[in-house]
């Protein structure tokens, strides 16, 4: 019986041919796509860079950079770390959307603090929920200017991207963005419910999960909030702590490195022994081990 003929796909031609991908996209890390557009910086601008507002996010932690592009690579201007947020007095809950909102707010004040701008800018202290974006003052510099960087993240509504978005412009930061993002947004009426919005960033929302969780089953809720029990913090203390860290966050936003911890006796590397040596070492081990056969 005769074989139909196949045609052979990937062929010498294909294989010449193949050019490879970035090694951050065969990573699946770098999505070059919108790289491209939030880096690329109009021709009559010259030398002047275009800073991202770079947001990512780890089990344990949030990172917030303020970073712009050179040939060499990427430069961080400022960066931000909910797991400094303890310093501010929010000692749980570092991961969640009010930590993130907290953290946009730490890059924001550190950045324009470094630029000599925060006096300048102090960005919207009073927190209503409204959606609000820095506007240039009249005699003086122009706002400090980020574009929003997520990465891979998916881009939905409530997202705590956003959440940092929303810190870093409350912060003085020039972040472009629209409402329709933020938790409270209704797409059918297209308007956005501050208090909702402003919930979010009290931690109302996990306050209200901890007193339901607490009612429907309380062994669930002292495992689940072992750390919020831990450190003495109930679902009414939350609003009042967040409200204290931000305002302590604008009193000093300055980075503080931590104590690293250094061995009382450093640890000294044997230095390895050469050919001359080695050889010297077995031939004392062999005639070591020939005297205590004598001896026996």
């Amino acid at each position: 019986m005769v074989s139909p003929f196949v045609k052979l796909q990937k062929n010498k031609a294909y294989f010449k041919r193949y050019q490879v991908k970035y090694r951050r996209r065969r990573e699946g890390k770098t999505d070059y796509y919108a790289r491209k557009r939030l880096v690329t910086q109009a021709k009559n601008k010259y030398n002047s860079p275009k800073y991202r507002l770079v947001v990512r996010f780890t089990n344990t932690d949030i990172i917030c950079q303020i970073v712009y592009a050179k040939i060499q690579g990427d430069v961080v201007l400022a960066a931000a770390y909910s797991h400094e947020l303890p310093r501010y007095g929010v000692k749980v809950g570092l991961t969640n959307w009010s930590a993130a909102y907290a953290t946009g707010l730490l890059v924001a004040r550190r950045v324009l603090t470094k630029l000599g701008l925060a006096d300048k800018y102090e960005g919207f202290p009073e927190i209503d929920g409204s959606a609000q974006e820095v506007e240039a003052i009249e005699d003086g510099p122009r706002p400090f200017k980020a574009f929003l960087d997520v990465g891979l993240k998916r881009t939905t509504t409530g997202s705590k991207v956003f959440a940092a978005m929303k810190g870093a412009s409350d912060g003085g930061v020039f972040v472009p963005h629209s409402e329709t993002r933020f938790p409270g947004y209704d797409a059918e009426s297209k308007e956005l419910d501050a208090d909702t919005l402003r919930d979010y960033i009290f931690g109302g929302h996990v306050a209200e999960y901890m007193r339901s969780l607490k009612e429907e089953d309380e062994e669930r809720y002292n495992s689940q909030f072992s750390r919020f029990i831990k450190a003495g913090v109930a679902a009414d203390d939350l609003e009042d702590m967040y409200a204290a860290a931000h305002k302590a966050i604008r009193a000093d936003p300055s980075f503080k490195p931590t104590e690293k911890k250094v061995d009382a006796k450093p640890r000294r590397l044997q230095t390895p022994l050469n050919a001359k040596q080695r050889k010297d070492r077995v031939r004392q081990k062999i005639e070591a081990f020939k005297r205590a056969q004598a001896q026996q």
